[in-house]
């Protein structure tokens, strides 16, 4: 389906010079001269490659449809990931770099959603958000709990994350995958 160049959004995946690409980064910029256009930062989703692109509303660009499929995360093979089809129990293999930052977050029986074109896999959504403990957190200065400062945290996976100052080491939270932040203690 073609679009306008200004009306693509994060996350579109779109066929441009004879790649496939996934929208990072949007900006629409209004000059004072000439006419407004969106710069674009994409990165291909076959050999991960970034561009900067600039879009005029006069340009129009194909948006794909991606069809996606519902899988289960079994185990790491080396820098290779072993997922399984939910609905056929067949196992694939893919690169660990195609989940990029999101893969500190996969666990062992997680469902995942592989998105497809032509029936090759070109990215993995994980949940929004998941459960982790807390191995390490700064501990609460007196007084700082009346402000909403946050203070820094190691969760179980490694990763650093800003929590409230209540949040003590030990503690299960919520946290998003994307954005890598806190959103509530877990129940």
């Amino acid at each position: 389906m073609k679009i306008s160049g200004v009306d693509i959004r994060p996350g579109n995946i779109l066929e441009y010079e004879g790649g496939i690409w996934k929208v990072a980064k949007i900006q629409h910029t209004q000059p004072g001269k000439g006419g407004a256009y969106m710069q674009v930062e994409m990165k291909n989703l076959v050999d991960g490659r970034k561009t900067n692109t600039r879009f005029r509303s006069a340009d129009t660009v194909e948006k794909v449809r991606l069809d996606t499929k519902d899988f289960q995360y079994l185990y790491e093979d080396d820098d290779k990931l072993v997922f399984m089809d939910k609905d056929t129990y067949e196992q694939i293999m893919l690169d660990a770099d195609l989940l990029g930052d999101a893969k500190a977050f996969l666990t062992d029986g997680m469902d995942v959603t592989l998105e497809l074109y032509d029936e090759k896999p070109i990215s993995v959504q994980l949940p929004e958000q998941v459960e982790a403990m807390i191995v390490e957190a700064d501990a609460v200065v007196k007084g700082q709990t009346a402000s909403s400062s946050y203070k820094p945290a190691v969760l179980e996976n490694g990763v650093r994350v800003m929590v409230p100052p209540h949040i003590e080491s030990g503690t299960r939270i919520v946290v998003d995958v994307y954005a890598r932040e806190y959103v509530k203690k877990a129940d």
